[in-house]
């Protein structure tokens, strides 16, 4: 317990990318252009070439760049300071992979990161995918400019932009029913067309609509999605996820499987029911039917959590 009686949070209980970390974002230091300058010579680069950055396999890590070793011209951003104040930035540019190190995305690599690499990597890719769609203002058409480190852009009259973050929900539907026969729905989406996502289901998910709370929105999607009615939808945990910039609020909610599924074919081409035996075989690597979420996000963490929590007890087969 920590002095004001809350409990810590452990390692093992938050979801991918939420680990606790030392690495501070260093809010207060965006507004001193100064400091930042004088930042930038002794910093370490997250180098992001569309949308990928370097990575090392063994040991797994995000591979750092010396800022003397950056294309002096590419923006700047400031990602913020470790425990030992050694700052980080963000610059995008094109970058060569050195032996021993090749670029990859945050599906690919995210779940093998540490802390604070993943946060980094997420962080320095969402700031990235922001920044390239707003070089121009959205109302005025007029150019921006980089200010506060990389966390604003401004245009010529003043208008000043903020990044902007997504939200989506994310939902495993489930039957709760405990045991090995318990069942969730699942649903392939229809632009999974490259090799190896063939057969993979995952849970379904949308963008929350203006004037629309998240729990609203995971009724209506299922309901669109695959004609399902689902209650009970019970907030689990969120994970960032810059494709292009999301924020993807996890979800569980119950529904009736004897309920006919209907798919909306424009987004999904199929939807179907899965045990619990299945899908804890599918994990092991023994189920060659179907797939399911890559380690990496939220979608795996959600089908985990209901394959191992209160209605899951006894799991597996």
């Amino acid at each position: 317990m920590n002095p004001n009686g809350a409990r810590q949070v452990q390692e093992s209980e938050l979801p991918p990318g939420g680990r606790v970390t030392d690495f501070d974002r260093a809010a207060h230091r965006r507004t001193d252009p100064e400091w930042l300058a004088r930042a930038w010579v002794d910093a370490l680069v997250v180098v992001v070439d569309d949308g990928r950055a370097l990575v090392r396999d063994e040991p797994p890590g995000l591979v750092l760049t010396p800022s003397a070793e950056v294309d002096p011209g590419a923006e700047r951003y400031f990602l913020g300071e470790d425990a030992q104040g050694r700052p980080y930035f963000a610059v995008r540019t094109e970058v060569a992979a050195p032996p021993g190190t090749r670029k990859a995305n945050v599906r690919e690599v995210g779940h093998v990161l540490d802390e604070p690499d993943a946060s980094l990597f997420i962080t320095a890719v969402a700031l990235v995918n922001w920044h390239a769609r707003h070089l121009y203002s959205p109302r005025t058409g007029k150019p921006t400019t980089v200010t506060q480190g990389g966390w604003t852009r401004v245009t010529e009259d003043g208008e000043t932009l903020f990044p902007r973050t997504d939200p989506a929900v994310i939902v495993l539907v489930h039957d709760d029913v405990a045991g090995p026969e318990g069942r969730c729905l699942l649903g392939h989406n229809g632009a999974w067309t490259a090799p190896g996502w063939a057969r993979r289901y995952s849970c379904l998910a949308g963008f929350v609509e203006p004037g629309e709370p998240a729990e609203a929105t995971v009724v209506r999607e299922v309901g669109e999605e695959v004609g399902v009615t689902v209650r009970d939808a019970r907030y689990v945990a969120s994970q960032a996820w810059p494709f292009p910039g999301s924020l993807m609020l996890g979800y569980l909610a119950v529904a009736d499987p004897d309920q006919p599924v209907r798919v909306d074919a424009d987004e999904i081409t199929d939807a179907r029911w899965f045990t619990r035996a299945e899908v804890a075989r599918s994990l092991a690597g023994d189920e060659t039917d179907f797939g399911l979420p890559m380690a990496s996000s939220i979608a795996h963490y959600l089908v985990r959590t209901w394959l191992t929590g209160p209605t899951g007890s006894p799991a597996g087969p």
